[in-house]
């Protein structure tokens, strides 16, 4: 076992051990607060019954003597009824009494004179029933009227006051105990809370050092495969891109360059007939030259060789234009690129300060807004980008309003920035949104001198620098391109 290893079980063992101690400290603590709480709630449940109990005898008391005055006045038996209520309920709770105030030695004390006074108190009442009942009633009322009864009746109202006050004594006593119990019991369990948590945060530090030591290899291993299988990906949609632009590029190749040679082929034909008729009437050798060969022959040469000679011209002209075009885009992709830090509110300013003039001719205005001020990336291309975009804003902006061009600069994501020059211009029909930047393609009404390779040429300048450009328009409103650059292009020409 290595060294590292048997360190990393010594300590996972020893926050164990710890964690453990900790959790059984807080569970004995929380049973010991618990049975507390249990016994001082059943204490306060008894001192409540205790108080309970004191108020009814004292109730029953009263009852009682109520029957029994009502009795010597009127002598009517009805009033004998709460009375017997009464010394029945009495006996009741002397014995409840007698038994609640076990183990509460003032009351237990106590007891036994309250149990003396309430006898007392109860034989004095039946003594003045018995006198009623044997017509001595006057005798009743006298003994009644010496207040002994009274007197009683107040010694035995002084024990029940203190038992019902030392009751509510207990009472808030035991309450001021729950609640301190709670408390106790909640800043064991925050802090055994805490405790547990700094262990298990010590714990998953130490397995979180052991296994970054035990993965570090298996990441890199993984990073690597993600890594390839991102590029093999990346490099898959790039080759799938390039066969379909190659594509595309062959047959715009072979159909354009076609039509310019189908003409020269043609007028090469209609020259070499214009040329016969000319050759007849040049080279007759003395001979007669009939009207009509002289009148071929000036026809031939004042209009018919001209003319061919003529779309000879254009068509070769517009075949060398459509060669510069391919070689100019070709020469571009070859051209190494050079990253160096761009200040785009820089480079934005200074491309629309070259173009003010166009632009304040028509009262148009430009307005940046540069969330995203910095790149890494080739000045060169981007100047290009944006100065191509500039120039088609003016070019085709709407004949019925002034321009207004809008330019906003964010960042998208961690590396890349998100350049967009939006119009109010002609803008473009949907169909034609992704034809524009097809070679030798142009879409809207031809008004506009132009052999359709402004916006193919900035596609491929963007996607030279690890970018894309797109469009989205509306026809008679106006379009907005979107360019998505990297932020830092030295790391894509590093890869």
């Amino acid at each position: 076992m290595s060294a590292t290893h048997a360190g990393f079980v010594r300590s996972t063992v020893l926050f164990m051990l710890i964690g453990t101690g900790i959790l059984l400290g807080i569970v004995f603590a929380t049973f010991g607060l618990v049975e507390k709480t249990s016994a001082t709630f059943d204490y306060i449940i008894v001192e409540r019954d205790i108080r309970r109990t004191s108020a009814d005898l004292i109730q029953n008391l009263i009852d009682a003597e109520t029957g029994q005055r009502g009795y010597i006045l009127t002598q009517d038996d009805s009033f004998l009824a709460p009375y017997d209520q009464a010394l029945s309920g009495m006996n009741s709770n002397l014995e409840l009494l007698s038994q609640r105030v076990r183990g509460r030695p003032i009351k237990q004390e106590q007891m036994p004179e309250l149990e003396r006074l309430v006898q007392s108190k109860l034989s004095e009442m039946a003594r003045t029933i018995e006198l009623v009942k044997s017509g001595q009633r006057d005798a009743a009322i006298r003994l009644v009227q010496t207040e002994v009864g009274r007197e009683v009746m107040d010694q035995i109202r002084a024990i029940v006051d203190e038992f019902k006050q030392k009751s509510d004594s207990n009472v808030d006593q035991g309450v001021r105990d729950q609640v301190e119990a709670t408390t106790q019991l909640q800043w064991i369990t925050v802090g055994g809370g805490i405790a547990i948590l700094a262990v298990m945060g010590g714990a998953m530090v130490i397995v979180y050092q052991h296994v970054r030591e035990l993965l570090k290899a298996r990441r890199e291993v993984e990073h690597l495969n993600a890594g390839l299988e991102a590029r093999v990906s990346e490099r898959t949609e790039d080759l799938m891109q390039a066969n379909q632009e190659i594509q595309r590029f062959a047959y715009i190749v072979t159909h354009d360059l076609r039509a310019p040679l189908v003409n020269i082929m043609g007028f090469t034909a209609e020259l070499d007939t214009s040329l016969k008729s000319l050759q007849a009437y040049v080279l007759a050798d003395g001979t007669s030259v009939s009207e009509e060969m002289i009148r071929d022959a000036r026809l031939a040469a004042s209009e018919d060789l001209p003319e061919a000679i003529g779309f000879i011209r254009s068509s070769t002209k517009k075949m060398d234009g459509l060669i510069n075009a391919i070689l100019k885009i070709s020469r571009d992709g070859r051209r190494q690129l050079k990253p160096e830090p761009v200040e785009l509110k820089t480079m934005l300013e200074t491309i629309a300060a070259s173009l003010h003039h166009q632009i304040s001719e028509g009262d148009g205005q430009v307005s940046l807004d540069v969330k995203a001020a910095n790149l890494v990336t080739d000045r060169l291309s981007v100047e290009q980008i944006l100065g191509n975009l500039f120039d088609n804003a003016i070019k085709y902006k709407h004949p019925e309003r002034p321009l207004e061009l809008a330019v906003r600069t964010v960042p998208e994501g961690r590396h890349m920035v998100r350049i967009e020059v939006q119009d109010n211009g002609r803008g473009i029909a949907e169909q034609d949104q992704e034809r524009v930047f097809e070679l030798f393609r142009r879409a809207g009404q031809q008004d506009k001198t132009g052999e359709g390779i402004g916006l193919a040429h900035v596609r491929s300048l963007a996607r030279n620098l690890g970018g894309e450009i797109t469009v989205s328009s509306r026809l008679g409103e106006g379009s907005t391109f979107v360019l998505r650059l990297p932020s830092d292009l030295s790391r894509l020409v590093r890869s």
